[in-house]
Order: C-alpha cells, then sequence, then structure tokens
C-alpha cells in the first residue's frame, strides 16, 4: 500500500480507538448503554475497515473473498439498525424486534445467496446490497431532517459518507486497488462517518443524562425546562414593560397552559410529568425567535415575552407555531430512561395558548401575564388551542390555525 495511502488509512484508524475509548471511559463511569454501542460501532468499523485492507489473517483468494462476502453482510446491519434508531423508527419492543429481524434476515439472505454464487460474485452482491441499503436509508434521513429532526441531519450525513467509504472499499476488495487517491477518499469519509456518529452518540447521551435530572429531581433544578423559574419569570416580565428613556413601547405576551400535566403525573408519576416539561420546553426552545424571552408559568406553563412586535402578524404566527408544534405526540418515560427496559408511555399535549398584545407603560405586566394566561385557559375549549383579544371585538375570541378558517 502506498505510503500516502497508509497514512489517511491511520488517521481513520486512529479517530476508532479515540471513539472506542472515550465510549468506554463513559460507560464505566455511568454504565449508560449508549455510549456502549458506539463502543461497539468502533470495533465493527475497524475490523470491518481492516479486513477488507488485508489486514486480518485470512485464507488467500477465493476463500478470502467469500469471507469478506459474508463480513461485509453481517457487519452493516449494526449502522443500519443504529440509523433507524436514530430516526425514532424503533420505539417500543415491538418495532426494535421486527426492525432486528428484517435486518439480520436481509443479512443472512445475503450469505445465503452468495453461497450459490462464485466468491467474486458473492463478495460483489454482499458490497452492492450493502450500498444500496446505505442508499435507501438516506431518503428516510433527509425526510426526518426536513420535519424539524435536527438529528436526522446527522444520520444522513453518516449514511451518506459511509456509502462513500463502502464503495471505495468494495473497489480495494475487488480490484486490488492500490492508487492512493482511491484509498485517501475512502479514509476521509470513514472518519468523518466516526465523526459524525461521535457527535449524535454525544447529543443522545448528554440528553439522557439531563433527563434522568430532570425525573429526579423535578421544579427544584429548572432544568425541567431550563429557562427562567416562575419566580424569575416576573422579573423578566417585568423589566420587558420598562420603557426605554420614559417611552412606551408595545410588549407581546405568549402564555402557555397544558392542561393534562397533572391527569398525566397522577397516572404515571412524578418522573414522567417532568419529562413531558422537558420534552415541551425543549421544542419551544427550538421554535421560539431570538428576540423572544421565555420562562415558567406556574406548575403547568410558560410564558414568552418580546419587545419587538412589528404588528400583531409575527405574534400570532409565532403563537400558532407554538400550539401545533406543543401538541404533536411524545413517548414518555415512565422509569429511568437510561436503563435497558425503560418504561414508556404515549402522551399528547392538551396545549392552551393566549395571545395579548399589551403597551407599556399603559398596561400593568401583571395584569398582562394574568389575562394571558386566563386567555391560554380558556382556549382549551377552542379546536385551534388559541385564544386572543380580538380588539375589533372587545373580547376574547378564538384564533384560527390558519388566515382561511373563520
Amino acid at each position: 500500500m502506498n505510503t500516502v495511502a497508509v497514512g489517511f488509512w491511520g488517521a481513520f484508524f486512529g479517530s476508532a480507538a479515540l471513539m472506542l475509548a472515550a465510549s468506554l471511559l463513559a460507560y464505566l463511569q455511568t454504565r449508560h448503554k449508549v455510549p456502549l454501542r458506539a463502543a461497539q460501532l468502533a470495533v465493527v468499523s475497524a475490523l470491518f475497515t481492516l479486513a477488507y485492507l488485508g489486514g486480518l489473517p485470512m485464507p488467500d483468494g477465493d476463500a478470502e473473498k467469500r469471507v469478506l462476502a459474508h463480513i461485509a453482510a453481517v457487519s452493516f446491519a449494526l449502522p443500519i439498525l443504529q440509523l433507524l434508531a436514530w430516526l425514532g423508527l424503533t420505539r417500543g419492543p415491538e418495532r426494535r424486534r421486527l426492525a432486528s429481524m428484517a435486518v439480520w434476515g436481509l443479512a443472512a439472505l445475503v450469505v445465503l445467496v452468495g453461497w450459490m454464487l462464485s466468491a467474486r460474485q458473492a463478495l460483489m452482491l454482499s458490497s452492492l446490497v450493502i450500498v444500496l441499503m446505505g442508499l435507501v436509508a438516506l431518503p428516510l434521513a433527509a425526510r426526518s431532517a426536513l420535519l424539524g429532526d435536527r438529528l436526522a441531519w446527522l444520520a444522513f450525513a453518516g449514511m451518506f459518507f459511509v456509502d462513500i467509504t463502502l464503495a471505495g472499499l468494495s473497489w480495494i476488495a475487488l480490484e486490488e486497488v492500490t492508487a492512493w487517491p482511491v484509498h485517501a477518499v475512502s479514509a476521509i469519509a470513514g472518519t468523518a462517518f466516526l465523526a459524525t456518529f461521535s457527535v449524535a452518540v454525544w447529543e443522545r447521551y448528554s440528553y439522557l443524562l439531563e433527563l434522568r435530572q430532570v425525573m429526579a429531581y423535578g421544579p427544584a433544578y429548572d432544568p425541567v425546562t431550563r429557562m427562567r423559574s416562575h419566580a424569575e419569570t416576573g422579573q423578566m416580565v417585568g423589566a420587558a414593560f420598562v420603557a426605554a428613556g420614559g417611552e412606551a413601547r408595545p410588549v407581546g405576551v405568549i402564555a402557555v397552559s397544558i392542561g393534562n400535566l397533572y391527569a398525566l403525573e397522577q397516572l404515571h408519576g412524578r418522573g414522567a410529568a417532568n419529562h413531558a416539561l422537558f420534552v415541551c420546553a425543549s421544542r419551544l426552545r427550538r421554535i421560539v425567535p431570538g428576540n423572544v424571552e421565555m420562562g415558567r408559568l406556574g406548575e403547568d406553563g410558560f410564558l414568552l415575552v418580546t419587545r419587538d412586535t412589528d404588528g400583531p402578524q409575527r405574534l400570532v404566527a409565532l403563537a400558532r407555531q407554538v400550539a401545533q408544534r406543543l401538541a404533536r405526540p411524545v413517548s414518555l418515560s415512565t422509569s429511568d430512561p437510561t436503563a435497558e427496559t425503560s418504561g414508556r408511555a404515549g402522551w399528547v399535549a392538551d396545549v392552551g395558548v393566549g395571545v395579548l398584545a399589551a403597551s407599556a407603560p399603559a398596561t400593568r405586566p401583571a395584569n398582562a401575564v394574568t389575562m394571558a394566561r386566563d386567555m391560554s385557559r380558556t382556549a382549551w375549549s377552542y379546536g385551534s388551542r388559541i385564544a386572543w383579544f380580538d380588539r375589533d371585538r372587545r373580547e376574547i375570541a378564538e384564533l384560527p390555525l390558519t388566515d382561511g378558517r373563520r
């Protein structure tokens, strides 16, 4: 192998070793299964690559190609199952079992068909199948990414890099390519895959760590929402209503109330209710613009305040987005979310949103908050789940989800 190619593959194996060491250290400290999966993938990726490069002791000739065909069919099942887990397609034991049976069944079928072909044809078949599986996975990841799943973009990038690596390694094994550019591209793509996967694992790992703390401590430790506590929200509202230079300025207030948190707590415990708050707050942070300040509002709600109100249209659009996003279904943990057999419960937030465009200093901050919160609870009885103060009719009315719905 060319010296330059050796250098590129050295970077790949160094990345795999670093990923393995970090994953094992995290697992030894916390006993979480997430870093253990990362360690497993690092080992499989390194061994798979080493086998295709001829670095493992194997028989020569056709026997080597047949062994490589089996390794390719079996090894690729792990990243495919991990991708499905990233995209949330294997939630629940039944889905997990069906996905595992389908993926491993396909791997077994490829191995079986390979024995009916020559060694070279078997290797070509396995290589073609794993590349095609990667290509099929790309639209699944892209669809989830376009729907707002940030982790899906990492899954998309990871599968893209995997496909490049697999195509390059297959070429190297089949044609015994020694040209260093082929090795370089394959090694760089493999290293990029490991880096992408490490970022995805860290996001998932840190999420579970924080979620475990949330479920253990509840509102006393307010990463439940990672927002201002209820007491500090009052100061946030007061500051928003302070006029710059004594001049009045409009203040947009959106109150969000969740009507079924108490019932959730009674049914599944405080941990599940904390998880629900955590998810709702995370969704809010992802959709709320940077010029909007957020805080807790009692035990079952949130308050959004903005001083940048260029007319009510922007405030109304934000309220509609909040109502639609928070009303999406979620699968909640009813026990330790990092445990091997964590209890799950499906839940949909009973959201009510109250929208108020107030003026400072004509409106007292406490009155604005109280009115917005009252409207949010009134909104529970509306189909759109959004209430606002209709200034034309001078009364609280339902705000449609779209301008065309009246």
